[in-house]
């Protein structure tokens, strides 16, 4: 493997909805076709119960069982494991996106714009800090789903990043907006743009077609996959991202501003 190269599995995964014992098995059993050595896998937005706002049977402390699923498979496959479920802290329930490492350390972002559609901002509190993630010497900022829709508090001001991810529940009829957003997010920002999501109907007969895909910082597709349950790892080079950067050297002229979180 070569220095700058960052090998990343996917799972564009179908979720039992509302049922963690039943997707953390399945989870187990798909990631076992993994036959080559990673460095990250990522799972979609509340992977181990689907994008519901059933809190009282859902949620999680955060040394609940699906934290310590999370350490097992980052220790059984020597690498980061991310993805997001819901985590009950002081009374307060998030929609937690986890870094967990293979040490039993982890990371966490809260989802900062959480989906009024779904009523979700009246269940879970949002989150008031963006985070970046360092692996392999590339520098990653986490992201939840609606963010994608908010490009001020994705953007890659003084090149902070080098890998934008979102892990997601995006509906198919709005799959036209997924496949715009991900590609303008990695062009504006020149940053590998990384989207996982699920496939399936969940409990309230929402279609989700998946899409999952990797657009590089030139507005290349490295990975698009849609409509099926998939696992699959790919590789990205940093020198992909630094031959953009020289080339067009874009990110030198964007505005500067101070964002102000409530």
């Amino acid at each position: 493997m070569e220095m700058d190269a960052l090998k990343i599995t996917t799972f564009q995964a179908y979720l039992f909805w509302e049922n963690i014992d039943k997707n953390l098995s399945n989870l187990s059993l798909r990631l076992s076709a993994i036959r080559e050595k990673t460095d990250l896998i990522v799972l979609p937005e509340m992977f181990n119960t689907g994008f519901t706002m059933n809190v009282a049977q859902c949620a999680e402390k955060s040394d609940g069982k699906t934290m310590h699923w999370m350490l097992e498979m980052a220790q059984k496959y020597d690498c980061v494991v991310a993805g997001s479920l819901i985590i009950e802290e002081a009374g307060k329930y998030y929609n937690r996106f986890v870094w967990m490492t293979k040490d039993g350390n982890y990371i966490k972002y809260d989802k900062r714009h959480l989906f009024g559609l779904a009523k979700e901002d009246t269940i879970f509190t949002p989150g008031n800090k963006r985070i970046i993630v360092e692996l392999n010497g590339w520098k990653i900022c986490p992201m939840i789903c609606y963010d994608l829709r908010f490009p001020v508090w994705s953007r890659n001001l003084n090149a902070a990043y080098d890998v934008l991810l979102y892990v997601a529940n995006w509906p198919d009829k709005r799959s036209a907006h997924w496949r715009s957003l991900i590609p303008a997010r990695a062009i504006e920002n020149q940053a590998f743009v990384l989207g996982v999501n699920r496939v399936g109907h969940d409990g309230n007969e929402i279609y989700y077609s998946g899409g999952s895909m990797c657009i590089s910082p030139a507005g290349d597709v490295v990975y698009y996959k849609p409509e099926y349950e998939d696992l699959y790892t790919f590789t990205i080079y940093k020198r992909d991202l630094e031959d953009v950067r020289r080339d067009l050297p874009f990110l030198k002229d964007m505005d500067d501003f101070n964002l102000i979180v409530r």
